[in-house]
């Protein structure tokens, strides 16, 4: 790895960032009544894409917002400049861990052909109710406007096609109702609602969720980590793994990720119980196998489109041994155009030979040839075994290298340590397939003792 990289400034990102900062202050106040200060952040946008194919539209969506005249298609058209300029951040920052890796990336794929588009008025009306969030402003929310996405989410859920459309909608309404009303807070996570408000508008167009089909994927499938996303209501555990292909062409990294809703009440190893039922794969990363996958669906962005019947289990396969013949030559996968946000940089990298190092009580980094690399040790999930502190006492570290606050950082999915003078892995997700560790054994079957009494109440309540 190139580590002296990885302190080195990007050419032209604090000038993309400032530009979109310019504009998510904007969508504060909102622009119903736009003020100077806002004119002038429109004015930024607009300048931050001259030269471009946006340049005309944002220029003319700027004029008219600033006037306090905007229609649907002037905010689509800022809201496209937005997401265009986080996506140049993206592309510098996934061009600069291109350097830092050494590793080749896939070519990006063509559109899918098109083909009807589902709930087109619905989405129109999804469109409207954000067109006038948008010109409320976040201190201008209240419970009524809020309000008027239920009916929307309500008509995208039965359809399987809108559903990413409706749980992006549903999910930030239910970030703005718990802020409501707007105008008694001070402080509003700006950045966050602003990508979550210019991803669900560019969703709602025509064409905007088409992917490139998948295609058949069968080889050999190398665990590399686990990592495990909670939230109150939702759990997702996603695969980080190298795809051996059977007809020899280079290896690649791909994900398989899998989903499931759960109470707020199953916590920690409980997690595995409800994730485990609906992809084999997480028992064999937990064991430390590999599997074999025929004809299994790959999408362009490299995510797999899990089928238990296209996989079968294969031998031992140890993750450190994978990235360290294996994962110098492993192709990077590309990211979709609306998905290019450097939040979505999750690279898988292997550090040898560092030296752990707390700074006057700040966060953990590794020193390594000269350059310091900070650890987010905590998005270590505690529904595993491994801990800050094994991170800390580890000589080398398998984990996803990512950009949060204006720096890398790396988030370990496993390490290696040394216990009793012998070296000992520590893996995130090595209770995903089941454990006999006697802390994760404790903690699953508290968890199992909580869904079975969840699940006898649910079938009371279901009962005629």
């Amino acid at each position: 790895m190139r580590t002296d990289l990885l302190t080195d400034a990007v050419e032209g990102l604090d000038e993309a960032l400032s530009a979109v900062d310019a504009f998510d202050r904007i969508l504060v106040s909102g622009l119903l009544r736009p003020q100077p200060a806002q004119a002038a952040g429109l004015a930024a946008l607009a300048g931050a894409v001259a030269g471009t194919p946006l340049a005309s539209l944002v220029a003319e969506a700027a004029d008219k917002a600033a006037a306090g005249a905007a229609g649907e298609d002037h905010l689509v058209a800022l809201a496209a400049a937005r997401t265009a300029l986080m996506g140049s951040v993206h592309d510098a920052l996934t061009d600069r861990v291109a350097d830092i890796t050494g590793r080749p990336r896939a070519d990006r794929a063509a559109p899918g052909p098109a083909t009807d588009e589902p709930g087109a008025n619905v989405l129109a009306g999804a469109r409207a109710w954000l067109c006038d969030l948008a010109r409320a402003g976040w201190r201008g929310i209240d419970h009524d406007l809020v309000a008027g996405a239920a009916p929307v989410v309500s008509a995208l859920l039965p359809d399987p096609r809108l559903r990413r459309q409706a749980t992006l909608l549903d999910g930030f309404a239910a970030e703005l109702a718990a802020s409501c009303p707007g105008a008694t807070r001070d402080l509003f996570p700006v950045r966050r609602w602003a990508d979550l408000w210019t991803r669900a508008l560019l969703l709602t167009l025509p064409g905007a969720a088409r992917p490139p089909a998948p295609s058949p994927a069968t080889g050999r499938l190398l665990p590399l980590g686990v990592d495990v996303q909670e939230h109150a209501t939702a759990v997702q555990a996603q695969v980080h793994a190298v795809l051996e292909p059977a007809d020899g062409t280079a290896p690649r990294l791909v994900r398989a990720a899998v989903s499931a809703p759960k109470p707020d009440t199953v916590v920690g190893a409980g997690l595995w119980q409800l994730l485990r039922p609906h992809m084999s794969l997480l028992a064999a990363a937990g064991e430390g196998r590999a599997m074999e996958l025929d004809a299994m669906p790959l999408t362009a962005e490299g995510d797999l489109v899990w089928d238990d019947d296209r996989a079968r289990t294969g031998e031992q396969a140890d993750p450190f041994a994978t990235a360290r013949v294996v994962l110098s030559t492993a192709t990077d996968p590309v990211t979709a155009p609306l998905d290019r946000h450097p939040a979505r940089i999750a690279v898988p990298v292997l550090l040898e030979g560092y030296t752990a190092e707390h700074q006057d009580g700040g966060p953990l980094t590794f020193a390594l040839a000269g350059h310091r690399l900070a650890v987010d040790t905590d998005r270590v999930p505690v529904a595993g075994p491994l801990t800050p502190e094994a991170v800390a006492a580890s000589g080398a570290c398998l984990g996803l290298l990512r950009w949060d606050a204006g720096e890398f950082v790396l988030q370990p999915l496993a390490v290696e340590t040394t216990v009793r003078k012998r070296t000992t892995a520590v893996h995130a997700g090595a209770w995903a397939g089941g454990t006999t560790d006697k802390a994760g054994a404790r903690a699953e079957k508290a968890a199992t003792d909580t869904v079975a009494v969840l699940r006898e109440r649910a079938g009371k309540l279901l009962r005629p």
